[in-house]
């Protein structure tokens, strides 16, 4: 039988800790849910390897580094309302709801949004709502919001997802540049976002998020 709880140390301690995230509320967080309960089952033997998870259709679970240092220089704290894009099943969303006082995760998979929700529920994450949705349109009902971290690459930031960031608050972009990544940190002041380089990851881009092609005639 896996040591599923054995794993998750070790992944703290071989992935992320080593990343020089090293905040407690995330460290907790980390090794309070079971990442394995969030990944289709033919990947829960993967759950702990340090490398992105492709769930399918351009879409993947963030290895736990990337994950770990967005949310190390996002520094979510228990006043804050998150919006998750692109939570999957559910697990980036478990990780955030520990740490803030509430989380709106965005996905627009029916299946996935349904079985996240049910996920979120029996592991205590009662502070999470799924909105089923396009990922390109947030969840601008429910906002505007502290903190945005999206779940995977992107080329462009739509429009829709940054006028739903509250003055103040701060977004997590892992833009995709080639094959290569640059997680980028993002703050709105006066109405504009301001981005500062974070580190570097990669992960494929999310249907939606590509730079849109620009025809001249």
């Amino acid at each position: 039988m896996t040591d599923y709880a054995a794993r998750r140390r070790t992944m703290v301690d071989t992935q992320v800790r080593p990343a020089d995230v090293t905040k407690f509320p995330i460290i907790d967080a980390m090794l309070a849910v079971p990442r394995e309960d969030f990944v289709p089952r033919n990947l829960r033997q993967a759950a702990y390897t340090g490398e992105n998870l492709d769930v399918g259709g351009n879409r993947v679970v963030l290895e736990p580094r990337t994950l770990a240092k967005m949310l190390d220089f996002l520094d979510i704290d228990g006043s804050d309302l998150v919006l998750d894009v692109g939570c999957g099943l559910g697990y980036s969303a478990a990780v955030v709801s520990q740490m803030a006082e509430a989380v709106v995760a965005v996905e627009e998979d029916a299946d996935m949004a349904g079985e996240a929700q049910g996920l979120l529920l029996e592991h205590g994450a009662d502070n999470v709502i799924v909105h089923e949705g396009p990922l390109v349109e947030g969840a601008p009902e429910h906002g505007p919001y502290d903190v945005i971290i999206i779940q995977g690459g992107i080329e462009e930031l739509p429009e829709a997802l940054s006028a739903q960031l509250k003055e103040g608050g701060r977004i997590a972009c892992l833009f995709m540049e080639g094959v290569l990544g640059v997680v980028r940190i993002g703050h709105r002041t006066d109405g504009h976002i301001s981005w500062r380089y974070a580190f570097n990851a990669s992960a494929v881009v999310l249907p939606g998020f590509e730079t849109k092609p620009v025809f001249a005639l």
